[in-house]
């Protein structure tokens, strides 16, 4: 073993809490630094939501192409151009780079290439590229490894090669006939994307419906939307056999409703789920427990089973959003300082990046239903949002759920920028506030925000 090199705290993966704790702690004047294998800021900036958000907008402008007649823009002979997409994301994700490269040379924190595990308590090995190793001990340390799309053991579907979110937002050419494992949030948003482009695209869902966890008329609208997009869909459908090889020819054996169905397709792009990366780094040495899923355990305060170890983001098991990471690297610098931030209850927010946007935060009908929480409703169509008939963005609806004391349960929205929508709702929500707080601000006009005033003048009155 080389000689070990002492640091004040250590984050095992450049992901979004990581690498936050990590120029936190170095900006503080001690010593910190991250170790990571393969991405300088993690996945985000590199490999999914902020690439997968650039190849989505292009899409946009390719749909927004062929809706020009509509706008009474005529434009003859454009087309799509792969490769031009691509190196599109590729410069976004260089900036990104060098934007984490300037923070940890601002913050002092240490950057360390290499694949980490532990060889003792609070103690790390790290693999080089080169070949050496170096020995990393630390006072503290963050474990933020990560996930990475879940690959079932379906016979014949590791042969075939397919892509998940990492491979299909390198393609440089458009499938012919795109087959996508999974109806949530990776697979729409990538199958609209690549549809929008020029493929064929077939979505393949397990369950009875897409996004099965939203309520039905969530699903509905997804659906249709698909639907009138030209996306082929299949529900209650469950792969069984996969043979050939993804870029070439793919078929599918899906079984459904006790009959098997044969879907053949050029590409086949795997969207069914992720799993943590939380294997071969050590953690039975250094007294790390995970779960019967291989999420490492933590309380609410994301502490492991180790002293002076957390573990933050998604191989904790936190719900799978960089923005939930990045409240994870604020629930423990508080915490360090003194605090006692727990992870309870709180807020978790969510939007599809769809072309038009699903945005949720709170309860759900569905969940409101199960646990007999008393609720009204309020529902408009996005048409009654005057600033969607400018855009000609009309599709979808608003929703919320009002508690019998007027606070908001809950909110849905599916329309143009309905991710916008969000903040003002969870400011409410978080500070109790009652619904008509929100419904009697003077919002600007014409916005979408100032849909807020009919959604929440359509409260129905306590019976």
């Amino acid at each position: 073993m080389s000689t070990a090199e002492h640091y004040d705290l250590i984050s095992l993966g450049c992901g979004e809490a990581g690498k936050y704790i990590t120029w936190h702690i170095a900006s503080s004047g001690q010593r910190a630094a991250v170790v990571e294998r393969k991405y300088i800021g993690g996945s985000c900036p590199n490999i999914a939501c902020l690439p997968s958000k650039n190849i989505v907008h292009g899409a946009k402008v390719a749909s927004l192409h062929r809706r020009g007649p509509e706008f009474g823009i005529v434009s003859n002979g454009w087309r799509v151009d792969m490769p031009a997409v691509r190196q599109h994301k590729r410069s976004m994700v260089d900036g990104l780079i060098e934007t984490h490269l300037n923070n940890f040379k601002k913050s002092g924190a240490d950057f360390i290439w290499g694949s980490g595990r532990f060889v003792a308590p609070k103690t790390l090995e790290v693999a080089l590229p080169d070949g050496g190793t170096r020995t990393l001990t630390a006072d503290k340390i963050v474990l933020n490894t990560g996930s990475r799309a879940t690959i079932a053991d379906t016979p014949g579907l590791r042969e075939a090669a397919p892509l998940t979110h990492i491979e299909a937002l390198e393609l440089g050419t458009i499938p012919e006939h795109l087959l996508v494992l999974g109806g949530g949030y990776v697979g729409l948003e990538l199958a609209q994307a690549l549809s929008r482009f020029g493929a064929r695209v077939t979505i393949i869902e397990r369950s009875s419906r897409l996004l099965f966890r939203e309520d039905p008329d969530v699903s509905e609208a997804i659906q249709n939307l698909c639907s009138d997009e030209g996306i082929a869909f299949i529900t209650d459908a469950r792969v069984t056999h996969v043979t050939g090889r993804s870029g070439e020819r793919v078929t599918l054996e899906l079984c459904r409703s006790k009959s098997t169905i044969n879907l053949t397709g050029s590409h086949l792009l795997v969207a069914t789920g992720r799993t943590p990366n939380t294997e071969n780094i050590g953690l039975d040495i250094a007294g790390i427990a995970v779960t019967d899923r291989g999420f490492i355990k933590v309380n609410e305060r994301l502490e492991t089973t180790a002293p002076d170890v957390w573990a933050l983001g998604d191989c904790a098991g936190s719900p799978l959003f960089t923005h939930i990471a990045f409240d994870d690297f604020r629930i423990l610098r508080d915490n360090l300082a003194g605090g006692n931030r727990v992870t309870t209850d709180r807020q978790v927010p969510s939007c599809v990046f769809t072309d038009p946007e699903l945005a949720h935060v709170g309860l759900t009908e569905t969940e409101a239903q199960s646990r007999h929480i008393p609720y009204r409703r309020a529902k408009i169509p996005m048409v009654a949002v005057l600033r969607s008939r400018t855009l000609y963005e009309t599709r979808g609806f608003l929703k919320a759920l009002i508690a019998p004391d007027d606070r908001i349960l809950g909110f849905t929205g599916f329309g143009t920028t309905a991710g916008e929508l969000l903040p003002v709702i969870q400011l409410a929500m978080r500070t109790n506030l009652p619904y008509t707080a929100i419904r009697d601000l003077i919002l600007t006009h014409p916005t979408i925000n100032e849909g807020l005033t009919p959604l929440f003048s359509a409260v129905p009155p306590l019976a």
